[in-house]
């Protein structure tokens, strides 16, 4: 049994690594680390702090360093290669595949990248640098070069034997892509079909239809396709239809989880590159962007208060009152907005559905306005014994919550259209918007109907 295999959860693992740092045998954390495998190594690092993980390193074992190295983030990647000389990484990346070179070479300077390059098996550097030529959020950076492709018009038997001889097949491979002549894809071959169909027939005889990514696709766009088709082995192709690689199962993971995280991380205006053990001043930085901006926004809604403030000094119920409206605007507003850019990364709005969901989210916004609105003036009613101030909030609190849901829906669908990442500026946006129009309803409807 795995070391990993012990324990029920994360967090137990966690805790039992904790308790051999706190002693002095070694060869127990030795043994720790060569019981797990290669993922579960990764994650271990990236949940302690740089301190302890630098002290951590020692105990990996050498032969799996490269591929720990593939897996981590890219900070950690670019911590542990800082000190290291172009010999070391050329030993670390001595046996890997060309997208766990690429990987590692990510963080690397130009010198190191240069010296390692020349190091390399000539296929394996050519796809290394094919990889390297992509932008980092497109299809073709995530992709395995490395495919299993036969012509067309060759026979069953034909192909088994080429796939044995070359030891071609291994854990990830699901089908047998055939081109042409000029390695345009044509279709794929399932392994089922090679094995079961009579072995002097011709792989043309059964190709399978095929869905293709383009290797420029962005990969968020990628991800919601393969979400939406449940894929879990794609190939990939150029403009021209020519194969360049494949997206296995693992990559398709990646991608997946890579744009969950980056729009949970945009969604609170977390930069890309921070983790849970990020270092402070890089954290604090990354963090620092948002919280200015949102600091302007918080200024401008204050600017709309001022505008009243001759209502507010005559009376003091709406001062205590005004934090309400906006946070009931607020909770509406960021429902139907986590519900659209979900929509919008699943790529599920788009045409004449969009004119749907603006009617549902208006009703929503009006039906549960309502109904809170009439819970918000009930409670001030008894608590100031005022009907005009409970008529203006309850039509307050009615009005920021309908148009907080409609802002929901066309703040992450401008910043679509504008090609803003939604997750990322939707939020600050969405809550200035509800900011101002609650305090602007709930003072402007104090105005008119008290003074």
């Amino acid at each position: 049994m795995r070391d990993d295999e012990k324990y029920t959860n994360n967090e137990e693992l966690l805790l039992h690594l904790q308790k051999l740092l706190d002693t002095p045998e070694t060869a127990a954390l030795h043994e720790f680390f060569t019981e797990l495998d290669t993922l579960d190594i990764a994650r271990t690092l990236e949940s302690f702090p740089a301190k302890t993980r630098d002290s951590l390193w020692e105990f990996i074992p050498e032969e799996v360093i490269g591929e720990v190295l593939a897996e981590v983030d890219e900070d950690i990647r670019a911590d542990y290669i800082e000190d290291l000389s172009a010999s070391d990484v050329e030993q670390i990346v001595k046996g890997l595949d060309a997208q766990e070179v690429a990987e590692v070479l990510d963080v690397a300077d130009e010198s190191i990248k240069t010296s390692v390059y020349a190091s390399l098996d000539q296929d394996i550097r050519a796809q290394v640098e094919n990889l390297h030529a992509y932008e980092d959020d497109v299809v073709g950076r995530y992709m395995d070069p490395e495919t299993v492709n036969v012509k067309q018009g060759v026979s069953l038997e034909a192909v088994q034997r080429y796939i044995r001889i070359h030891h071609l097949l291994d854990d990830e491979s699901q089908q047998i892509m055939i081109t042409d002549k000029d390695k345009r894809l044509l279709g794929t071959l399932t392994l089922i079909d090679l094995i079961k169909q009579p072995q002097d027939g011709v792989v043309d005889d059964y190709i399978n239809d095929f869905f293709t990514l383009n290797d420029q696709m962005k990969v968020s766009d990628a991800a919601a396709l393969l979400r939406s088709k449940e894929l879990h082995f794609v190939p990939v192709c150029d403009s021209d239809g020519l194969l360049v690689g494949q997206l296995n199962a693992a990559d398709v993971l990646e991608i997946t989880q890579d744009d969950a995280d980056l729009t949970l991380k945009h969604m609170s205006g977390v930069s890309d590159e921070e983790e849970v053990f990020t270092p402070i001043m890089r954290s604090a930085k990354s963090r620092g962007i948002w919280l200015g901006i949102n600091l302007l926004t918080a200024f401008l809604a204050a600017f709309v208060i001022g505008q009243f403030e001759a209502v507010l000094d005559q009376i003091v119920a709406l001062a205590i009152l005004m934090p309400v409206v906006a946070s009931m605007g607020g909770i509406a507003g960021s429902q139907t907005l986590t519900v659209v850019i979900r929509g919008l990364a699943l790529g599920q709005l788009a045409g004449n559905n969009k004119r749907w969901l603006y009617n549902k989210e208006l009703w929503v916004g009006m039906s549960n306005g309502l109904v809170w609105a009439l819970v918000v003036g009930l409670i001030a009613y008894f608590w100031f014994s005022d009907p005009l101030i409970t008529l203006v909030i309850t039509l307050a609190i009615f009005l920021n919550m309908s148009l907080a849901n409609i802002a929901g829906v066309l703040v992450p669908l401008v910043l679509k259209r504008l090609q803003i990442d939604p997750a990322l500026s939707g939020a600050v946006i969405l809550t200035t918007v509800t900011d101002v129009v609650g305090f602007l309803s709930f003072l402007g409807l104090a105005t008119l109907i008290i003074l």
